[in-house]
This record gives C-alpha cells, sequence and structure tokens, in this order.
C-alpha cells in the first residue's frame, strides 16, 4: 500500500521527503542523505516491468501499484502526477493507497523556484508554465527515461485534483508552515501517519526535534553544496547543474516580483490565494 507525497513541484515535497526519511527510517531521526532513496519519485522505470512509451505511462499505473499492494508492504512514495484520470486509467485507487500527504506552497513563490530549476528566462515564461492546463514533465533529455513522465497540469489543477478527491485520508501541509511552525505541523504529519499505519506508539518528541533540525534548509542546502545531493537536473542550455535547494525560505514573492507580475498573479490566483489563507 502506498502513502503519497504529493505536491505541484517546487513546493517543498523534497524537505517533506527528507523529514520522512529522518523520522522513520533514520537513527535517532538524525537525517542520513543516503537513506532518501528509500522513499521514491514514482513513476519511474523501476516500478514497470516493461519500457514505457512517450505519451504511455498512463497505461502502466495500475499494474506497477498492484504489485506494489502485492509485496503487502507500505510504501511511501512522491509524486508530482495529479490525481487525474487519463484515457480512462486513474492515476491510482483507493485500494493501492492508504492515504495522501500534499504539499502546498504560496504560487508567487513557486513561480520563483520554478523558473530557476527550469532554467527559464522570464518570469512570463514560468507563469505561462504554471498555468498551463496540460502540463507534463518528461525526464527524457538527459536520461533517455519516459517512465519519469509526470502529468502534473497547472498549477491549479494539480492540488484541486488531490484535494477535490474524497476517497483518500488526506493531511494538507503549507510549506509556509513548515518555516514559521515546524514543530507543530511535522508532529501533526507524524501523528497522521501513525494514524495510517496504526502505529499504537506516540511521538517521539527527540526524533521528532533532530528530523527537523537535520532537514531544515541551510542542513539540506549544504548537503547539496557539499555534493551529496544527487537528485540535481541540469540545464538543456549549456548543461550545468541547477542549483535544487536555492532560495527556500528566503524566496519572497514581494521582493522577487515586478508590481505588474504581483498584480497579475493575484488577480488570477485571488480564490486560490483566499481559500488558503495566503495574504493578498
Amino acid at each position: 500500500m502506498i502513502i503519497w507525497i504529493a505536491s505541484y513541484p517546487k513546493s517543498g515535497n523534497t524537505w517533506v521527503r527528507s523529514f520522512l526519511t529522518a523520522y522513520y527510517f533514520c537513527e535517532n531521526g538524525i537525517f542520513d542523505i543516503k537513506k532518501l532513496s528509500l522513499i521514491e519519485d514514482y513513476p519511474n522505470k523501476q516500478f514497470f516491468k516493461e519500457k514505457v512509451k512517450r505519451g504511455e505511462i498512463h497505461k502502466h499505473w495500475e499494474k506497477s501499484q498492484k504489485d506494489i499492494r502485492e509485496q503487502k508492504k507500505v510504501k511511501f512514495l512522491k509524486t508530482h502526477n495529479s490525481l487525474i484520470t487519463a484515457f480512462g486509467n486513474d492515476f491510482t485507487k483507493p485500494e493501492y493507497s492508504l492515504g495522501v500527504i500534499y504539499v502546498i506552497r504560496d504560487p508567487r513563490n513557486v513561480i520563483t523556484s520554478v523558473k530557476n530549476h527550469n532554467d527559464l528566462d522570464t518570469y512570463d515564461q514560468a507563469l505561462k508554465f504554471m498555468q498551463d492546463e496540460n502540463k507534463v514533465l518528461e525526464d527524457y533529455p538527459h536520461l533517455k527515461n519516459y517512465a519519469k513522465t509526470n502529468i502534473v497540469n497547472s498549477w491549479r489543477i494539480n492540488y484541486q485534483s488531490w484535494l477535490s478527491n474524497k476517497s483518500f485520508r488526506r493531511l494538507i501541509i503549507r510549506y509556509e508552515d513548515m518555516v514559521k511552525n515546524p514543530t507543530q505541523t511535522f508532529e501533526k504529519l507524524v501523528v497522521f501517519v501513525n494514524t495510517l499505519m496504526k502505529f499504537d506508539n506516540k511521538t517521539d518528541h527527540k526524533k521528532l526535534k533532530n528530523a527537523i533540525n537535520t532537514t531544515n534548509f541551510k542542513s539540506l542546502q549544504s548537503i547539496e553544496n557539499a555534493g551529496k545531493f544527487g537528485e540535481n537536473v541540469y540545464s538543456l542550455k549549456d548543461n550545468r547543474k541547477i542549483k535544487f535547494f536555492y532560495q527556500g525560505p528566503e524566496n519572497d514573492w514581494k521582493k522577487n516580483l515586478d508590481e505588474s507580475m504581483i498584480k497579475r498573479m493575484n488577480e488570477y490566483y485571488q480564490n486560490d490565494l483566499k481559500f488558503f489563507k495566503y495574504e493578498n
């Protein structure tokens, strides 16, 4: 069975994944980057017995998740895929999934990370990326791997697909709460996971503290700076490695965006910002 860690790209998914690795898989909650791979990125080729052809990722979702269920173990899986049905194929179903952790982030801060991560020249390009209702991310140019194809859609469609579905037990985590109230936010996450797993044990506060401290943004950034983080992407322009842990909590839309872009995003995302209680 699967516990999904789902989000639109650059919303804090890797941070949550790192915390869960530290708390559940590392001694005393002290993060070991070598164990991050225990929470895998889905979809990807290790889950599929057949080679995935371009545009056919949807054909492989159910069989691969059925295989996971038959292992009779619980797996955390990270995904940026929307919770959609493609050509009659559901991304996932309740019989394969214990629950969902959905990570949301203010779109006005997501845009700067999207611009950096995808090596885009302008914020206009980044906004177009985020508003593309048919956006598909393929890991083909570098790795020749169509198995790692995420149908992310737009920022709005992505979150709405997961939040509107009532078939899954779900916890919503705001990136901003992980920054401002880490203890309260991550303890809520542990309680949710323990409930899904039917664990009787209460939160281990020593492990919680260690997991928070060793997976905060500066800690993860220092791991990347030391060359120990292996999930960077490369620019298609000049093949240079793009910094993964970019601005983190310092990413402030009030400073990064000009007045015109702020106005455009405030108008376009007005209802979304209100729903998630983001200041306008």
